[in-house]
Parts: C-alpha cells; structure tokens; sequence
C-alpha cells in the first residue's frame, strides 16, 4: 500500500468514524471506543500534515 493509498484509507475512515460518533449517545461505551479511534485518527492525520478544519465535524 502507498503512502497515497494509506492516507486516503484513514481519511475515508476519519470520516466514517464520525458519522458513527454523531449517532451514538456521548455517554454510552461504544462511543468513548469510537473516541479513542478518533484521537488516534487525527494524530495520524494531522502528523502526515492534513488539515482536518474541513474534515473534522466532531471537534473534540
């Protein structure tokens, strides 16, 4: 897998992950798993220097 490739697989998957987070109950448990993926996510993005002002609609 390219470097391209993998960033794309992530951000595809940032993506993803937050439609999930907004249906889900901020309390419940399979929302603080889902937050834990989305912090991971968004170090992985921001190291590999992508803005995630437009792409990130949870913003916690």
């Amino acid at each position: 897998m390219t470097e391209k490739e993998m960033l794309q697989k992530n951000i595809e998957e940032f993506e993803r992950l937050q439609d999930y987070m907004v249906s889900c109950d901020k309390d419940s448990e399979a929302y603080q798993k889902m937050k834990r993926r989305y912090t991971a996510l968004k170090v992985i993005l921001t190291a590999f220097g992508i803005n995630l002002t437009e792409l990130d609609i949870i913003k916690e």
